[in-house]
């Protein structure tokens, strides 16, 4: 995890200031040893140099104080009358004076570069702090729970306690406050300005209230107390205001996201529902007028109709509402699998009862077509919804019957391979189009054939579902094609050993 921005306070631990002594004392101590061998302009070149060095730690007042008493003791012992404060000649009053005049300069240009160096390094910690925390915030799922580290990161500027107020579904307030002190937190969030000493608004107060801006509104401020700095620090509170201006663009930026995720499942599912409503429509039609008519034959005509006829009416009706339940069920179970956070009914079954179930079914609507059925010995238990393999299953050999030719048989094949088991419904027919054998997965899509053949009735949902039912059991469905002509549909599902990883049952 990322630690805390920033811990320390802004402007850092001062200075240690004992070098600055140490530098003057060794600096007399050179001039003392060096006195029989140096004339007096080169000692006086080496108090310039202790205080051009001393100034590097000590402060501008002290420096210069600290550069007149070591003129004073240059005179003292250094400059004829030794050991008086009398100057004979006017070249040395001008040199104590040219000498205290460059230690001041020198003091007071060393302790600008330090104040310039100083700043520097405050607007190199203070920028990489705010590089920190947008990370930080980048890589939040929720920017609330960074609040604290923003908390921590202010407090850490002012040096007292800070109070945050967020805005969302409900208000969260972080830190303590006064009831005063929250009216003006909301005051501040609201009219998203800042208020406090040196912001032009409500300065009479002790402290600065900072909002949590995003590019439209306040989602929250920041009540820092005052007690401990000078109120009048611009830049400190625009780094503050920074700091909480870019929570304000993380929470904003959260909710956006959060309202375009809404937003788009609210567009998928009005999608997915107008295409259904479209599709029933489509193909309701024509079973529709079917049974219309053969029920209107049956009424108005069945005492002059044979009863072949009759019977053969009665099979049409049966037939188009067995279709239009298939249709039903599939375009249903589309919309169910389709949802986020599907929960299966899951319970261990056989794959030979699977396929037993599908053939008894198919037989009863299809009893002239044949359809063969080969399940190898010794298959692991499935952990699955039956009702949803089997109406895979059933898609797929209604499929086969369909478009396979009305003369070549149906297969299903269930092999053990590795750690899956794999079921296969085979034809024999013209197969599919090279265009459509990756659509043909697509909801509310019929592919063509490998022929000319007129296209079959359908709402182009079965296929669409098979997939989903597979891949809502952790396995897949694909399409390959036969060398010897037809298509193959493989359902791929995880054994025993593998199915306990792959989903998980409901409670």
């Amino acid at each position: 995890m990322t630690p805390p921005p920033e811990s320390q306070p802004d402007n850092g631990p001062p200075s240690p200031r004992w070098p600055g002594a140490l530098v003057w004392v060794l600096a007399a101590l050179a001039m003392l040893s060096l006195q029989p061998v140096l004339d007096l302009a080169n000692l006086a070149l080496l108090l310039v140099l202790a205080a051009a060095l001393a100034a590097l730690w000590l402060p501008p007042v002290l420096s210069m104080a600290a550069c007149a008493v070591a003129v004073l003791g240059f005179n003292f012992l250094f400059v004829p009358p030794l050991r008086t404060f009398t100057v004979d000649l006017h070249q040395h009053a001008l040199l104590l004076l040219t000498m205290l005049s460059v230690s001041w300069m020198v003091a007071l240009l060393m302790a600008r570069q330090r104040r310039l160096a100083e700043a520097e390094r405050l607007l190199a910690r203070r920028a990489r702090q705010l590089q920190d925390f947008g990370e930080v915030l980048r890589d939040a799922d929720d920017p609330r729970e960074r609040a604290p580290e923003l908390q921590a990161a202010l407090a850490a500027l002012v040096h007292r306690p800070v109070t945050l107020l967020l805005q969302g579904a409900e208000v969260q307030r972080i830190g303590e406050c006064t009831n005063d002190e929250m009216e003006g937190l909301l005051t501040c969030q609201r009219q998203g300005q800042a208020m406090g000493p040196g912001t032009g608004r409500h300065e009479e107060q002790a402290a600065w209230y900072l909002p949590l801006r995003g590019r439209r509104a306040g989602l929250g401020a920041a009540l820092l107390p005052l007690d401990a700095l000078p109120s009048a620090d611009a830049t400190l509170r625009a780094h503050a205001q920074a700091l909480c201006d870019q929570m304000g663009l993380a929470l904003e930026r959260a909710a956006a996201t959060q309202a375009a995720t809404a937003a788009r499942e609210e567009a998928g599912t009005q999608r997915l529902r107008n295409t259904l409503l479209a599709a029933i429509s489509h193909d309701y039609r024509t079973p529709l007028a079917t049974i219309l008519g053969a029920a209107s034959s049956l009424h108005d005509q069945a005492e002059r109709l044979a009863p072949e006829q009759r019977q053969r009416l009665a099979a049409t009706i049966i037939d188009e509402a067995g279709q239009l339940g298939r249709i039903t069920d599939n375009t249903l179970q589309l919309a169910r699998l389709d949802q986020p956070a599907l929960a299966l009914h899951l319970d261990w079954e056989s794959a030979e009862e699977i396929v037993g179930t599908v053939l008894r079914r198919t037989r009863q609507r299809h009893p002239a077509r044949q359809i063969k059925a080969s399940v190898q010995a010794g298959l692991p238990l499935l952990r699955c919804d039956a009702v949803l393999l089997v109406q895979l299953l059933d898609n797929l050999v209604d499929n086969a019957l369909k478009h396979g030719g009305d003369a070549t048989p149906v297969e299903i094949v269930v092999t053990r391979e590795a750690a899956h088991v794999r079921m296969a419904v085979r034809d024999h027919g013209p197969g599919i189009a090279p265009a459509w054998r990756e659509r043909v997965f697509d909801a509310f899509q019929r592919g063509d054939s490998a022929t000319d053949a007129p296209p079959r009735r359908g709402a182009g949902v079965g296929l669409a579902l098979c997939r989903l039912i597979a891949r809502a059991h952790g396995g897949e469905l694909v399409l390959r094609e036969r060398d010897g002509g037809g298509s193959s549909f493989e359902c791929t599902l995880p054994a025993l050993d593998t199915q306990a990883t792959a989903v998980e049952a409901p409670p």
